[in-house]
């Protein structure tokens, strides 16, 4: 049974990715961040989300993996993904379909 955690910058599903369609599965989860391109990412932002998700599924080790647990682990992201936002480690992509500043307005240097 597919199991999701869908939050506005995160997608967490119980699943692999084949032929580009979502296979379930039990044993695999499967990330997907900012699939709308809302925000602009570098290379160490990214992999620090990664590492997170990472500590965040090690730290629920043990645990049945039920859609709560799920569901939790993709708000810690989003909320880390916010961190990431505050501190001026990635940007909002102003250039996106969309600009919804759901993590607060865009911060504007001013000369």
């Amino acid at each position: 049974m597919l199991l999701k955690s869908t939050t506005r910058h995160i997608h967490i599903f119980t699943a692999e990715v084949s032929d580009n369609q979502l296979v379930p599965s039990e044993n695999v989860l499967t990330l997907d961040v900012d699939p709308d391109n809302e925000l602009e990412w570098n290379e160490d932002a990214l992999q620090r989300v990664y590492q997170k998700f990472d500590e965040l599924v090690e730290a629920s080790g043990g645990e049945d993996l039920t859609d709560y647990n799920l569901r939790r682990i993709g708000s810690d992201l989003e909320h880390f993904v916010r961190s990431l936002l505050q501190k001026g480690a990635i940007g909002y992509n102003l250039n996106s379909r969309v600009n919804n500043y759901s993590m607060g307005l865009p911060q504007v240097v001013q000369k």
